[in-house]
C-alpha cells in the first residue's frame, strides 16, 4: 500500500483501514506553485483558456514532471504486484495521471477523466493489457470491488 505523504492522504488510508502504509513521496499532490489556492475560475479572467492540463504553472510542475512522476509510480507499483494487489491513496489530478499512464496515454489524457473526492478506482488488465476496469465510484463501493490485480 502507497499513500502520498500528505495528511489527508494518510488520514484517508487510515479511514479506509489500511495498515503498513508506505508513504511515496512521487504520490504528492501536482505542485500548483504560484496557482496553489486560486481556482481556475480566477485564473481564468487573466488567461481565459488556463487549464492545469495544458497552461503554465509559474512556480510549479510542468506536466512533464508530474507524468514522470506518475511513471516512477507505476513502476513501483509494477514490482509489487507479483506479492499481491496494490493500494494507492493520492491526489486527484495526479490519480488521473497515473490512470492515464496506466493504459498507455499522455498525462494529458486525465484531464478526461472526471475523479471525485474519496473516489475509488480499480486499474487492472483487459487479457494482460493494462485497462481501467473501474472509475470513480463512491467510497461506500469500496468493500465490494473485487478483482485479482487491483491498483
Amino acid at each position: 500500500m502507497l499513500s502520498s505523504p500528505s495528511g489527508r492522504a494518510r488520514r484517508t488510508a487510515e479511514l479506509a483501514g489500511l495498515a503498513n502504509v508506505v508513504l511515496d513521496a512521487d504520490l504528492a499532490e501536482w505542485d500548483y506553485g504560484d496557482l496553489e489556492g486560486i481556482t481556475t475560475a480566477e485564473i481564468r479572467v487573466h488567461r481565459p483558456q488556463w487549464t492545469v492540463w495544458t497552461g503554465d504553472v509559474p512556480g510549479g510542475e510542468t506536466i512533464e514532471q508530474v507524468e514522470r512522476r506518475a511513471d516512477q509510480v507505476l513502476e513501483r507499483i509494477s514490482e509489487a504486484m507479483p506479492r499481491g494487489d496494490v493500494i494507492v491513496v493520492g491526489h486527484g489530478h495526479l490519480n488521473r495521471v497515473v490512470a492515464a499512464r496506466w493504459i498507455g496515454l499522455p498525462a494529458t489524457a486525465g484531464q478526461h477523466l472526471w475523479l471525485d473526492t474519496g473516489a475509488v478506482c480499480v486499474l487492472g488488465f483487459e487479457h494482460d493489457h493494462p485497462a481501467i476496469q473501474r472509475w470513480n465510484l463512491p467510497p461506500s463501493t469500496a468493500g465490494s470491488v473485487v478483482t485479482s490485480r487491483a491498483l
